[in-house]
């Protein structure tokens, strides 16, 4: 049995000071990633800040100086904001991103924040009987060369090889959310792109928050781009498992011709991996799925692949004709 203490703040700024002042201090927020790893050992903080108390499950629509901004509260649930009529609506990505993740009863319970806070993990992460630099930096990896299936193919290093599990993120990525967060010294505004880091040589940070950063919520921009937008999830079995390889989409045609386009994938890199080299490709281009499929293949000149995790490259390549062929079918 291990110790640990426990506090359940009403402020974030008592929350924060709480996190922050402590090197060995965690937030537990929905704990459907956390709680796991407490009892299979993989981490053991000293102080466990819940912070499910605060204020911070609304949604709210503002106004924004690019449009209309949906901004969801960091303890919103998952199963509330996939059934929120303006996300199913002007954000369909979102919502459809958001009902491919786990099963009903963990939607139930996870939060907005706490699903792009996960850790991005493979098996041998939760395997504390093998090496992981993620959970013990500096220990090795065993999926270099182990189980590779899920493996990373863009933007992996030789510490790291592991892939991101959110599907939400993927769906922010595409359609350009902001994190809001609040730290010691104040609240600021994170792309989400870049909120998520790939592995480097420091697998075992995750993101780019401080220690003690507090998201507070996502925030949406509406426009015509978003309302033409979806998710698309491959995987091995139909619920409660990640992806081999997602797409988000979003696209914008005049007639035959892409005037705007945004593509994110999932299950390929250590962070949601925005594709931007073939949406730059397609833009101002006539549509067609052979376009797709040469954007991408751009795309993935750099992917790095093994025998195990080779049919990624064809399989987003593919999905992703699919996601945006759906939606010019729409948008004609």
């Amino acid at each position: 049995m291990r110790e640990l203490a426990y506090l359940r703040p009403d402020d974030v700024g008592d929350a924060v000071a709480a996190v922050s002042g402590n090197p060995r201090a965690q937030y537990l927020g929905g704990g459907t990633n956390l709680v796991d790893h407490l009892k299979l050992g993989v981490t053991s903080p000293e102080l466990l800040v819940d912070v499910r108390r605060l204020p911070l499950d609304e949604v709210e629509e503002v106004a924004g100086d690019d449009g209309p901004v949906l901004r969801v509260g960091a303890n919103v649930r998952n199963s509330d904001l996939a059934a929120h009529p303006v996300v199913r609506s002007v954000f369909p990505a979102v919502a459809r991103a958001l009902l491919s993740g786990a099963s009903g009863q963990i939607r139930n319970q996870a939060t907005t924040a706490g699903n792009l806070l996960q850790r991005t993990r493979c098996v041998y992460f939760q395997d504390v009987t093998t090496a992981c630099n993620k959970r013990d930096p500096g220990s090795g990896c065993s999926a270099i060369g182990g189980y590779a299936r899920y493996n990373a193919i863009l933007g992996a290093s030789e510490a790291c090889v592991t892939t991101h599990p959110s599907d939400l993120a993927v769906a922010l990525a595409a359609l350009d959310a902001t994190v809001v967060v609040q730290g010691p010294d104040g609240e600021r505004r994170v792309p989400v792109l870049e909120l998520h880091r790939l592995p480097g040589d420091r697998p075992e940070q995750d993101t780019t928050l401080a220690h003690g950063e507090l998201i507070t919520a996502v925030e949406l921009t509406a426009g015509r781009l978003t309302r033409r937008s979806t998710y698309y999830k491959a995987r091995d079995r139909a619920s409660y498992a990640f992806a081999l390889v997602s797409v988000a989409g979003a696209l914008q045609l005049d007639g035959d011709t892409v005037t705007d386009v945004r593509l994110a994938w999932g299950g390929v890199a250590h962070r949601p991996w925005r594709a931007t080299v073939a949406e730059e490709a397609l833009r101002g281009s006539a549509f067609s799925e052979e376009a797709v499929l040469a954007a991408c293949e751009r795309e993935l000149s750099a992917a790095v692949t093994s025998e195990e995790s080779a049919f990624k490259v064809p399989m987003v390549r593919n999905v992703s004709a699919l996601v945006l062929g759906r939606l010019a079918k729409e948008d004609r």
